[in-house]
C-alpha cells in the first residue's frame, strides 16, 4: 500500500511540474512599450525637495501631476511603480547626448573608433556608428515593430513649419505652428536628444512627428466616434519631447500651470514638462494598445548638479502598466540605462544581448554593473513572471507540455483506478 501511494505522488508531482511549467510558459506579456525621455533632472539629491539648482523631481511642487502618480492610495499610482534607486549610466556619462546613445547600444563607446561620445554635437561623421549592435537594429533583426517620435524635428524654420532633417537641431518662434501642450510658437528640436539618429542604419527609419503621435493616439482609443480603433503604433514607441516639454528649457515668457505663473527659469521647465505629462500619459492609458497590458516608461536621461556622480543622486524611472506591481510601489533595486536595455530585450525576446563593455574607469558607488548583461532588469517593477527572464517556449513545445499535463491527469486516473480493481480482488 505504502508503495502504490509514493508511486501515485510522484505521478502528482510530475504532473504539478509540468503544469507550473506550463503556467509560466503562459505569464502574461507585455504588449505595447512606449518610452517618454525627459530631461535634466534629479529624482532625489542631497538637500531634497526646493534645495540645489536644478531642483530634483520628487516632491517638487511644480511636477504635480509626477507626484501623484507615485504617492500611494492616489488614483493616478493605481498602475505605477517606479525606481527609488535609479543611478547614472556611469561616471562622466554627461551630458545628455551620451546617454541617448547609452538607451540604444548599452554604451556611449565606439568600439570601432575608441572614443566616448562626450558632447551633443549633432550627429556627424565623427559621433555617428556603423555596424554596432543597438536595440532597435536587433527589433529589425527580430521582426519587432517600432516607432521613433520626435516633437518639432520636422519643423525646417521659422517661416518653413515642415522639411526639416532629423540630424539637425533647430529652435525658434514659428509665425505659424503654436505648440498644444504650452500654448506658445515657439519649438526647440533637439537632435542629442534622438537615439536612433547617432546610428546609420536607423537615422531616418520610423520616425515620426508628435502630430502623427496625437492622430496615432486618437485612432486607438474607442469612443462613440471611433468604436472600431486601429492601432498604428509599434510594439516598442520613443517618445521625445521637445526640450520645452521635456522639462530642459524654460520658455522666454511666463507659464501658468495649475494655478501657478512661473517665471522663465528651471521650476518653468518643471511645471513645463509635468504639464506635458499630465495630457500625454492619459491620452495613452486611453488607447487600446495600452489597455492590452501595455506599458508606459517615463525615463530620465542623467543626474544633475555638483558630485552628481557619487550615487547620491537618482534619476527618475517610472512604469505605469495593468502588469505593474501598482500602488506607487517604489523599488529599492539597483537600476540605470542598461537596465531597460536588458528589458526591452526580454521583453521583445530579442535572443542574444548586447555585450558592449561601459567605457572608461566605471562603475561608481554603489553601481554594482552597468553593462547590459550584468545590469539588473526592471521585473521588480512588475508583477512576478511579466518579464521573461528567459525565451518562451515554441507553440510546439507549449503544445507538448500542455497534452503532458493531460497525459498525467489521465495515467494518474487510470493507475488509481487499476490500483483500486487490485485492491478488491485483493
Amino acid at each position: 500500500m505504502k508503495t502504490q501511494i509514493k508511486f501515485i505522488l510522484t505521478v502528482v508531482a510530475g504532473c504539478a511540474v509540468s503544469l507550473t511549467t506550463a503556467v509560466i510558459a503562459h505569464a502574461t506579456p507585455i504588449g505595447t512599450v512606449f518610452v517618454i525621455a525627459m530631461e535634466n533632472h534629479n529624482w532625489t539629491q542631497p538637500g531634497g525637495p526646493g534645495t540645489g539648482s536644478p531642483q530634483q523631481i520628487f516632491g517638487n511642487t511644480a511636477a504635480p501631476y509626477v507626484n501623484s502618480l507615485v504617492t500611494p492610495g492616489n488614483p493616478n499610482a493605481a498602475m505605477v511603480s517606479y525606481a527609488s534607486n535609479y543611478l547614472n549610466a556611469g561616471t562622466g556619462t554627461h551630458p545628455s547626448e551620451p546617454n541617448y546613445v547609452w538607451a540604444e547600444a548599452g554604451t556611449n563607446l565606439n568600439p570601432g573608433n575608441g572614443f566616448l561620445v562626450a558632447s551633443d554635437a549633432d550627429p556627424n561623421a565623427s559621433n555617428t556608428f556603423v555596424n554596432v549592435p543597438h536595440l532597435t537594429a536587433q527589433m529589425n533583426s527580430a521582426g519587432v515593430s517600432w516607432k521613433n517620435y520626435q516633437e518639432d524635428y520636422e519643423i525646417a524654420s521659422s517661416t518653413v513649419p515642415t522639411g526639416g532633417n532629423q540630424l539637425v537641431s533647430r529652435s525658434g518662434t514659428s509665425t505659424t505652428v503654436t505648440n498644444p501642450y504650452y500654448n506658445t510658437k515657439q519649438y526647440n528640436y533637439a537632435s542629442k536628444h534622438n537615439p536612433m539618429a547617432f546610428f546609420n542604419d536607423t537615422q531616418s527609419q520610423n520616425l515620426a512627428t508628435f502630430g502623427q503621435l496625437r492622430s496615432t493616439i486618437a485612432a486607438n482609443t474607442l469612443s462613440i466616434s471611433n468604436p472600431t480603433p486601429t492601432n498604428n503604433f509599434g510594439q516598442y514607441n520613443w517618445i521625445t519631447p521637445n526640450q520645452y516639454n521635456d522639462m530642459h528649457s524654460s520658455l522666454s515668457t511666463s507659464f501658468t500651470y495649475n494655478g501657478t505663473t512661473y517665471a522663465s527659469n528651471d521650476q518653468q521647465a518643471v511645471a513645463i514638462g509635468d504639464n506635458f505629462l499630465s495630457i500625454i500619459v492619459p491620452q495613452l492609458e486611453a488607447t487600446e494598445a495600452f489597455k492590452n497590458n501595455g506599458a508606459i516608461v517615463i525615463w530620465m536621461d542623467e543626474t544633475e548638479g555638483s558630485n552628481r556622480d557619487d550615487g547620491n543622486h537618482t534619476i527618475n524611472e517610472i512604469v505605469i502598466s495593468k502588469l505593474a506591481k501598482g500602488n506607487a510601489y517604489a523599488s529599492s533595486v539597483e537600476f540605470n540605462h542598461s537596465s531597460d536595455i536588458k528589458t526591452m530585450e526580454e521583453i521583445f525576446q530579442l535572443g542574444s544581448y548586447i555585450n558592449n563593455p561601459t567605457p572608461g574607469t566605471q562603475p561608481y558607488g554603489g553601481l554594482t554593473s552597468n553593462t547590459v548583461p550584468g545590469a539588473n532588469d526592471l521585473s521588480d517593477l512588475f508583477v512576478a513572471g511579466t518579464i521573461p527572464a528567459t525565451p518562451v517556449p515554441e507553440p510546439s513545445t507549449l503544445t507538448l507540455l500542455a497534452s503532458s499535463v493531460g497525459m498525467c491527469g489521465l495515467m494518474t486516473l487510470r493507475r488509481r483506478r487499476r490500483h483500486a480493481a487490485q485492491s478488491l480482488v485483493a
